[in-house]
């Protein structure tokens, strides 16, 4: 059966979006759902322990988000202008896609420039093209060298918290919008499942002979990107480059082949995991992009769990969910979560789908 966007659709009370995350990493909530059963436990984060033992694997994605907001001025005006910094195109010439806002200011040739707290200009950038309506590619002219060039961008740059967090960015973000296992940049958002994972749970989870196989997703906007079509079969998703490496294989088909749990840590690890499964249903090892994007019906070859946030209505996130768990039961599970005042997206709650 062919979906629909409009099936994806509920009313979410927006006090349920989640502004700060729990006081403590592992002490958010967690609402465990049972497949085969459909039975549902309302559990705290640091009880996922109880369902996984000796020989399970949790893949978690360990890309690491990078300080991708900026605030710049407008040559001659001096009008603000926000930069969110996409992709690094060419490390050499410093060439960046960004996105720009106001765009309808930002013309090719303008040049922007971008101060610190003592208002000295750290950085220049030139607008060298127009990619979307929004979409710029900037040259930034800087002298010195790459690694002081990064540690300018790093000073000047701000948490790349998600748009429908409405507070300003504080300094507890930098850390909290961060997996602990956090190691290569390159997201402008933060594979959220994992911000679960406090180093005590982690080490908890180790001594009970749980693996982390770790690979990498860079989570670019296009996860967040508003579906336009009402039939699924025609959204394109926006390409995020991935790696999943020999030792993260390895450990990932040695539970499979135990027949151990093997569970993605957040829709990131689904979809890398999901875009690299061999002719015989294992995962293989695989370096470069993808673009799937996962939609009920769809014959999952490597996990048979999952932890995950709870996501908006419509979103590629919740669809992604609904075909792993089940659109009846996945759509009934939400409706509880609300009833319940779980707490919604990035710095909300999390579900265990076993």
């Amino acid at each position: 059966m062919r979906m629909k966007l409009s099936q994806f659709k509920f009313e979410l009370p927006e006090k349920l979006i989640a502004e700060y995350p729990a006081e403590n990493r592992d002490e958010s909530r967690l609402l465990v759902l049972h497949k085969e059963t459909g039975k549902v436990e309302h559990k705290i984060f640091k009880d996922v322990l109880e369902y996984f033992d000796d020989g399970d694997s949790m893949i978690i994605n360990n890309t690491k988000v990078f300080p991708a907001r900026l605030y710049g001025k407008k040559e001659k005006t001096g009008a603000r202008i926000e930069v969110f910094l996409l992709r690094e195109l060419n490390e050499e010439a410093r060439l960046w896609d960004v996105l720009v806002d106001p765009a309808r200011k930002i013309r090719v040739g303008n040049k922007l420039y971008f101060n610190d707290d003592t208002e000295d200009v750290i950085l220049v950038a030139e607008v060298v093209d127009n990619t979307t309506s929004r979409g710029r590619t900037i040259r930034f002219l800087y002298e010195g060298t790459d690694e002081d060039f990064k540690k300018e961008l790093h000073r000047l740059g701000n948490t790349p918290l998600p748009g429908y967090i409405r507070r300003e960015v504080e300094d507890t973000d930098k850390e909290r919008y961060q997996t602990i296992y956090a190691k290569n940049e390159g997201a402008v958002a933060a594979p959220t499942a994992g911000l679960h994972f406090s180093e005590e749970l982690m080490k908890r989870c180790e001594l009970k002979g749980i693996e982390f196989p770790e690979i990498t997703l860079h989570i670019g906007l296009g996860t967040f990107r508003n579906i336009e079509v009402e039939d699924l079969s025609k959204h394109k998703m926006d390409a995020e480059y991935f790696k999943i490496d020999e030792r993260a294989v390895e450990l990932v088909n040695h539970s499979k082949a135990n027949n151990k749990r093997v569970c993605a840590v957040g829709t990131t690890s689904m979809r890398s995991i999901e875009s690299a499964v061999s002719a015989t249903g294992t995962l293989k090892t695989a370096e470069g992009w993808t673009n799937l994007f996962i939609y009920p019906p769809h014959e999952f070859s490597v996990a048979n769990a999952m932890i995950t946030n709870l996501h908006l209505p419509l979103s590629s996130l919740l669809i992604m969910v609904c075909a792993f768990g089940g659109y009846d039961l996945i759509m009934d599970v939400y409706q509880q979560a609300i009833k319940e005042k779980y707490r919604f997206y990035s710095y909300g709650d999390a579900m265990l789908i076993i």
